[in-house]
């Protein structure tokens, strides 16, 4: 038995960690590291695609921030028809499991995109639900339970495969949106999204990100990811709801954190820009850590956090 594999919606995953979308392209683009191997990981989401082509934000649209990383890459992708046909070949879906982003400005786009993707080989797809509603002045569709309800309802018509729906932390209450999604029909959920950020330049008074603001992630954001993890677990965990806890998470000893707060996919992200091969070290770490406290599997750790306090 291979302690460290997961079931995620109905999917085997060689390991709980997830690539997160944005951050490995569509796959070549990290793939081609030396010594990368695709058995150390479980899933690797794609880069967020929507319908037709976008070219994305004017520069700059990636910044460092202390213990974290600004983006605002504006969702650049070549559109869903290409990924399909010309992507989607290329990829080796023997090894590990690939899960398409799905983005939209409306929710027709949304379930249009779902409705391609579904005859497809891949996997499973991500629901990017913090995309701004262009017919609702904006909004993000994730900052509003109505609205989240109703992407989740309309993708879940287009496909019988695994949604999972990602979570914008950028909201009143993530708990109870999360459990319109699970009502919506979504199979499992990614806690969380990027946080809005800003950094400004001093010497000439401007924003530094092109786009005026951006999400930020990194080891910043993990305090906060790791308590929405544990929250949307409340309402997940009664309807076998699994997660994928991401945000900050650089080591092993983050990853376990997670998993006890009720994850149970791993999301590595910013932290492959700085160390391409992180992920073979967590696995290692995971793996010493189920030996020491006898652990039979990961499995056994997920949700094992006591919220009582110490006597």
């Amino acid at each position: 038995m291979n302690p460290l594999a997961v079931n995620f919606c109905g999917l085997d995953f060689n390991t709980p960690l997830v690539l997160l979308s944005g951050c490995v392209g569509f796959g070549h683009e990290y793939t081609r590291v030396e010594g990368y191997s695709n058995t150390d990981v479980g899933a690797v989401c794609l880069k967020g695609t929507t319908l037709e082509p976008r070219l994305g934000n004017i520069p700059h649209r990636v910044y460092e921030t202390p213990a974290g990383m600004l983006n605002a890459i504006g969702l650049q992708n070549p559109g869903t028809p290409h990924v399909i046909n010309n992507i989607l070949p290329t990829l080796d879906f023997s090894e590990t499991r690939y899960i398409a982003n799905v983005s939209g400005s409306t929710i027709e786009e949304y379930a249009e995109v779902v409705r391609l993707f579904d005859d497809s080989p891949i996997d499973a797809m991500e629901i990017n639900i913090s995309c701004p509603n262009v017919k609702e002045g904006g909004v993000a569709f994730g900052n509003d339970p109505d609205m989240s309800r109703r992407v989740v309802e309309a993708c879940r018509a287009n496909t019988s495969k695994p949604l999972i729906t990602k979570l914008s932390p950028n909201q009143t209450d993530i708990a109870a949106n999360a459990k319109g999604c699970i009502e919506a029909g979504t199979d499992g959920l990614a806690v969380i999204n990027t946080l809005m950020g800003m950094a400004i330049d001093i010497e000439n008074r401007r924003p530094v990100i092109g786009n005026g603001q951006g999400g930020l992630s990194g080891p910043a954001i993990k305090p906060v990811a790791l308590l929405k993890v544990h929250q949307v677990s409340q309402v997940a965990k009664p309807h076998n709801i699994p997660i994928i806890g991401q945000g900050g998470i650089c080591s092993a000893n983050d990853a376990i954190e997670f998993l006890i707060a009720g994850a149970t996919g791993i999301g590595v992200g910013t932290a492959l820009f700085y160390e391409p091969l992180a992920c073979k070290t967590i696995n290692q770490g995971i793996s010493d850590y189920l030996v020491k406290h006898k652990f039979d599997s990961v499995k056994d750790l997920i949700g094992t956090l006591d919220m009582n306090p110490k006597t």
